[in-house]
């Protein structure tokens, strides 16, 4: 398979991933855009016979940060945080159950929701979450523990107002 087509064959994954950390649908097609051509154009710097998927989500995962750093973004509690309008379709307990676990995830700090996404979500292993997010193992297994853990008491208490939900904002500065 061609290298071009491997990468669009993950164009679906990527935006499942880029959806999740902005909560925004126009901003996680813009990223999974940017993180392809970026992946395109440097097609020369992926290893042979190394994870496909972990390089794109970790390339994804870069330009989401150097967008927050460039639009210095900072994180506010806000009542009208993105989870907040997303709405359940009508009369399915399902969906309830989605918009409880969509606002229990933009509850967690920004570490511990990327972790729970790749290991979670996009089924990364330990290792691969590790070189995407460029930390150690040990630090992923502690991260998705926290996450896992702050999830739980989330769905079953519910936030607290020590740990409202944030959303972000331009720096005044």
């Amino acid at each position: 398979m061609k290298f071009e087509a491997e990468v669009i064959s993950w164009l679906p994954q990527l935006r499942r991933y880029a959806r999740a950390l902005t909560g925004d649908a126009a901003w996680a097609d813009d990223l999974v855009q940017d993180t392809a051509e970026r992946a395109l154009a440097r097609w020369a710097a992926f290893r042979p016979n190394s994870n496909l998927r972990a390089w794109l989500l970790t390339i994804l995962r870069h330009l989401y940060i150097d967008q927050l750093r460039a639009r210095r973004e900072i994180a506010v509690d806000e009542e009208s945080a993105p989870w907040r309008n997303l709405e359940a379709p009508s009369g399915v307990v399902d969906g309830l159950v989605l918009r409880d676990l969509q606002r229990a995830l933009y509850c967690l700090p920004l570490e511990q929701r990327e972790v729970l996404l790749l290991v979670c979500v996009e089924e990364l292993t330990y290792q691969e979450a590790s070189v995407a997010l460029s930390v150690p193992v040990g630090t992923v297994m502690s991260r998705l523990s926290r996450a896992r853990e702050h999830m739980r008491v989330l769905l079953t208490e519910g936030p607290t107002r020590k740990s409202a939900p944030l959303k972000i904002v331009r720096n005044p500065g």
